[in-house]
């Protein structure tokens, strides 16, 4: 989600060096998959009980919040989500000019469909309609997973002939 709202969400969150290389675990990437299927159940169980929707609402943002400090660093970054996890570090980064200029691109046309694919699952939950809302929430979770697989793409270019290791 970070590589969708940029710097300024990074910030909030306060993701520093060590929460970084903690979120690289791909316990905690592949574990945050889940917020927005998640989130959108919470929200969506305010028909089954009311204002108490808030509650698991707020535990997902929280979750959201605690997931990339609760895994530790990872032994090994030679599998998938930990390079994509670590490429949406250089490409947040990427105003240092490390991130070559075809990523831009495709990554402005995923944001756009994650974007509209969250805004047709928010017009499903706030209509009760079940298909728009699995309709938006598959087209915004298939994109998020795109850009994650760009992310390790930048990874693999940012790091060709290097050695995997772990981050410090």
């Amino acid at each position: 989600m970070l590589k969708i709202l940029g710097p300024g969400f990074e910030r909030m969150m306060s993701m520093n060096e060590t929460v970084w290389a903690r979120h690289a675990n791909p316990w905690s990437g592949w574990s945050r998959v889940s917020m927005l299927p998640l989130l959108a159940l919470a929200v969506w169980s305010r028909i089954w009980i009311g204002w108490w929707a808030l509650i698991p609402t707020g535990a997902v943002l929280v979750w959201a919040w605690l997931n990339p400090r609760l895994f530790p660093p990872p032994a090994s970054i030679d599998n998938w989500m930990s390079k994509g996890v670590l490429g949406e570090r250089i490409w947040l980064s990427r105003g240092d000019g490390s991130v070559p200029a075809h990523h831009a691109p495709i990554l402005r046309a995923l944001t756009l469909a994650v974007s509209t694919g969250s805004i047709m699952l928010l017009a499903g939950i706030v209509m009760l309609d079940l298909t728009l809302t699995l309709t938006g929430l598959a087209v915004a979770m298939l994109c998020k997973l795109w850009i994650l697989d760009r992310m390790v793409w930048i990874y693999t270019e940012a790091n060709e002939g290097k050695a995997p290791s772990a981050p410090e």
